[in-house]
């Protein structure tokens, strides 16, 4: 068996990563496909376009992954997602929070970043606090609490969490097919109802939404099979390369910020990488900052005054330590983790939905009382 060259694996991934990082903010800023802004739409004025257009991307984000799956070419149940563990009061608070979290901040994770390639000074500060908080939770004081009082109440579903194989059974018979027919059934329903919005096919829409699904689906095949190595040299067991899990990953932006926090605080440990996550983060930036320029739009933003300030701290922090608890975001559960169609992705996606809703109504509360 040939020797693999494990630099060359962790190059080739971390690059893939970054330019599909790079396209991803581009085409977020360009079409401004935001989910906290989706649920904003209709609660605050009935419009259901930027909804469609996260529903097209889960579509096509579940529909491209299993059959990725079924081809043999990455397997989702190697992923964070569908363990046997559902720890279902974690995605329930971790998701509320996330949700409340993002509106406050006025964008979720995503969006911070497409935002800061706009120039949003605000959103640079929202990063900051997002990291901290997620960085806490992974391994400091929220940690603790997580750990201590959250995923212990859980139940085990054997093989996994994912309805493929729970339907398939621990022999596995008809993997495949539950996969291609679930993915069909419920991404095509998705992607029935989003093209079934005469206001929703326009161009921009369904570039933000088709795109953005291939997008994750590309990353599933960068860090799941050209990442794998089915026997690293140094450990001799399975590894998939540059990954901060140890595990196939895809977008997601909530601990990948804490771990971009993370390398640059401790920047002379050598051992320390640029992981899928971290590229990830770097090429959003990029991308969205590329886009701002040739579309003549980036200018600098800053808070409007003492609460809106404290709006974005606290938001910051709540998606932070959300989003971990959660394992996810709009984008790392609410298409990352649908796409591998696993049943604490559903539950936190309607978590997340529900914090957002509960703090728009808040808002909207706040106005009345001022005025």
């Amino acid at each position: 068996m040939p020797e693999i060259d494990i630099a060359a694996v962790q190059s080739t991934v971390v690059w893939a990563t970054f330019a599909l990082g790079l396209v991803l903010g581009a085409v977020m800023n360009r079409t401004n496909f935001c989910t906290m802004g989706a649920v904003a739409d209709i609660v605050n004025m009935g419009d259901w376009t930027r909804m469609r257009m996260w529903a097209s991307a889960i579509g096509v984000a579940m529909i491209g992954t299993q059959l990725l799956a079924a081809a043999g070419l990455v397997d989702p149940g190697k992923s964070i997602y569908t363990g046997a563990n559902f720890t279902w009061l974690s995605y329930l608070v971790g998701g509320f929070l996330f949700g409340f979290g993002m509106v406050l901040a006025s964008g979720c994770g995503s969006k911070t970043l497409v935002r800061i390639g706009g120039g949003s000074l605000k959103s640079l500060v929202v990063f900051i606090m997002l990291g901290l908080g997620a960085y806490m939770t992974l391994r400091g004081l929220t940690g603790v609490w997580r750990v201590a009082a959250l995923d212990p109440v859980s139940a085990v579903m054997h093989p996994g969490q994912d309805l493929p194989r729970l339907l398939a059974g621990s022999d596995g018979a008809m993997l495949d097919t539950w996969r291609i027919a679930l993915a069909l059934g419920i991404g095509g329903a998705l992607l029935a109802w989003s093209l079934a919005g005469r206001e929703f096919r326009e161009a921009n829409n369904l570039l933000g939404g088709i795109a953005t699904g291939l997008a994750i689906v590309g990353l599933w095949y960068v860090s799941g099979h050209l990442g794998y190595v089915a026997e690293h040299p140094d450990t001799l067991e399975e590894a998939f390369v540059a990954t901060n899990t140890g595990r196939a990953e895809s977008f997601t932006f909530v601990a990948p910020i804490a771990f971009t926090l993370e390398l640059l605080l401790f920047w002379s440990d050598t051992s320390r990488i640029v992981t899928v996550g971290i590229a990830a983060v770097l090429g959003m930036i990029a991308g969205s900052f590329l886009w701002a320029l040739l579309a003549r739009q980036f200018r600098w933003e800053g808070f409007r005054g003492t609460e809106d300030t404290a709006n974005h701290l606290v938001g910051g922090l709540l998606m932070g330590i959300g989003g971990v608890t959660a394992l996810g975001c709009t984008i790392g559960q609410g298409i990352t983790g649908l796409s591998t169609l696993a049943l604490g992705s559903f539950v936190a996606v309607a978590a997340i939905v529900a914090g957002a809703v509960a703090a728009l109504k808040y808002q909207m509360w706040r106005i009345e009382r001022m005025g």
